[in-house]
């Protein structure tokens, strides 16, 4: 079995980060020979890198922007079974779902992934009548093995009494099943975290220009950091081409006469502020496929999402007037005006599904995940779920050990003696951890118990890092901007110890700023001379 001869060690940077700098890391890209490039720093990519660091091949990880910064950070939120699959026929795939969804929840990252109530409400008119949704979540619960409950239907007056913001006019009914959300970007970065602390080497910003081939097969990148425009490469034994959208682009390096593997359906969502607390998420649906959901989520109201095909350039994908219209109007069916308004709004944004290639419209296709290989050797992988990222991971990693050959399999260890739930960083209780940071901070600079629990939340015990950082620095325990929980300690840490380089790396991923609309011109500029400093 392989040793990663290459991979930084913990704390060895002289900064004391996890992440050497850039040109440490391009050095030990240019420089090592990996067993597996993966390009593409999307969960899915993530997800592969860290399963095939922990069975001991030599990994290298690429993506040419920020990690989960496109599709991956700008998903639903949500890690569940996926109710609306059941109307297609997805019962596997729904059971599936739930296995991995109680997994994360209760094993790899309790301090991420939390439970959350739906209420479907079931309005006169409406696609659905009360007993088939009724019969629909008792049945979404058996497949969870009632892990959340037993799903059941609730009276309009019950449901109205836990979220006034439910519109009751017309309303027949309310179904009730429990599912989990989370922090999309949290739990990606935390994944990168887990793939480098078993042995991988990863830099974001850095662009495939080219494939190396060897004997007609691909055997390396060619690439350049967008950030200095420095060009150097990467050797490896195999390519997995996890690029999300621009699966196809990365493909047709390979082969020009590659024929087109996926397709792209656009999904749209809109963040507001909160004008009432919110005890429940609610799940409307729209028609007989599409649901429309109001969650709270961060303090916030999330609202979302939409779903057509997409034709155009990946990278130009946002949420456009057409889109928050939509999502607005198809949130009154079930959520009062006075929660909908438009100058609530903090930030709206889009990402891409990919879909499988074929027939019919983007709404009633299936989720499924696509592994191919291409005329030079490299593998493609592209869709899926975020809830069920892991076992894309191993099967990705089953398909590796059956190439011809057996080219990584002979310094693999067997996907059956892998543990099958190892843990995110941080793992611990939140409560916990939100009381020690109460309890132990330095009383001359007691910590804001909401900007504790925020830390418990998305760092779990890797807080008490950002702690020390704020007993060395009270200046870094401020908060970013006062309508927020951030404080600039986070800057810091995400600078050093989760790879973050430029504004939007900090502001959109590895903080909520952004989304809660708090991302000024000052705290900009302020973030941005903090990040210059590691530079």
């Amino acid at each position: 079995m392989s040793t990663p001869q290459s991979a930084p060690t913990l704390g060895a940077h002289p900064t004391g980060g996890l992440n050497p700098s850039r040109s440490e890391t391009r050095d030990l890209l240019s420089h090592g020979t990996f067993d597996l490039l993966v390009v593409g720093g999307g969960i899915l990519g993530t997800s592969v890198a860290w399963h095939a660091a922990q069975s001991g091949l030599r990994v290298a990880m690429v993506d040419a922007g920020d990690f989960a910064g496109a599709t991956s950070s700008a998903s639903s939120k949500l890690v569940h079974g996926g109710l609306r699959y059941l109307q297609t026929g997805a019962v596997k795939l729904v059971a599936e779902n739930h296995h991995e969804r109680r997994v994360l929840a209760k094993d790899v990252a309790p301090h991420l992934v939390n439970p959350l109530t739906f209420y479907l409400p079931v309005y006169r008119g409406g696609p659905h009548g009360a007993a088939k949704l009724g019969a629909g979540v008792f049945a979404y619960s058996m497949l969870s093995a009632f892990g959340d409950g037993v799903g059941r239907v609730v009276s309009p007056a019950r449901a109205a009494a836990d979220n006034p913001a439910l519109r009751t006019e017309n309303l027949k009914a309310v179904a009730v099943y429990g599912d989990h959300q989370m922090n999309d970007s949290r739990v990606a970065v935390m994944t990168v975290r887990a793939a480098v602390e078993s042995g991988a080497v990863v830099l974001n910003h850095a662009e495939v220009t080219g494939l190396r081939t060897t004997g007609g097969r691909v055997t390396g990148a060619d690439l350049k950091d967008r950030l200095d425009g420095t060009e150097f490469g990467v050797d490896a034994r195999l390519v997995l081409n996890a690029t999300g959208p621009w699966v196809d682009h990365l493909r047709a390096m390979e082969d020009p006469g590659a024929a087109p593997s996926i397709r792209l359906s656009k999904g749209a969502h809109v963040v507001l502020r909160r004008k009432a607390p919110w005890k429940a998420a609610m799940a409307t649906p729209i028609d007989k496929y599409r649901i429309t959901f109001a969650l709270p989520w961060e303090d916030q109201l999330l609202l979302g999402t939409t779903d057509e095909e997409y034709t155009g350039d990946p990278a130009d994908v946002r949420a456009t007037e057409a889109d928050i219209a939509q999502i607005l109007d198809e949130a009154a069916f079930s959520v009062r005006d006075e929660h909908l308004s438009r100058d609530l709004i903090t930030y709206a944004f889009a990402g891409l599904r990919v879909l499988p290639g074929g027939p019919g419209d983007t709404a009633s296709a299936k989720r499924e995940t696509v592994v191919t290989e291409g005329r030079g050797g490299m593998l493609s992988v592209a869709g899926g779920k975020w809830t069920t990222y892991r076992h894309i991971g191993r099967t990705v990693m089953a398909k590796l050990a059956e190439l011809p050959g057996r080219a990584l399999a002979e310094d693999m260890e067997p996907l059956d003696r892998l543990p099958r739930r190892v843990p995110l960083p941080g793992i611990a209780s939140p409560n916990a951890v939100a009381h020690r940071l109460l309890v132990d901070h330095d009383p001359g600079s007691r910590m804001d118990p909401l900007t504790a629990r925020h830390l418990a939340t998305h760092y779990g015990a890797l807080s008490f890092d950002i702690a020390r950082l704020v007993n060395e620095d009270p200046s870094l325990g401020e908060r970013i901007h006062p309508d927020g929980p951030e404080i600039w300690a986070q800057v810091v840490y995400a600078r050093d110890h989760e790879w973050a380089v430029t504004a939007e790396d900090v502001l959109r991923r590895r903080t909520t700023l952004t989304v809660r609309g708090l991302d000024t011109d000052e705290v900009r500029s302020r973030v941005e001379a903090l990040l210059a400093k590691r530079a």
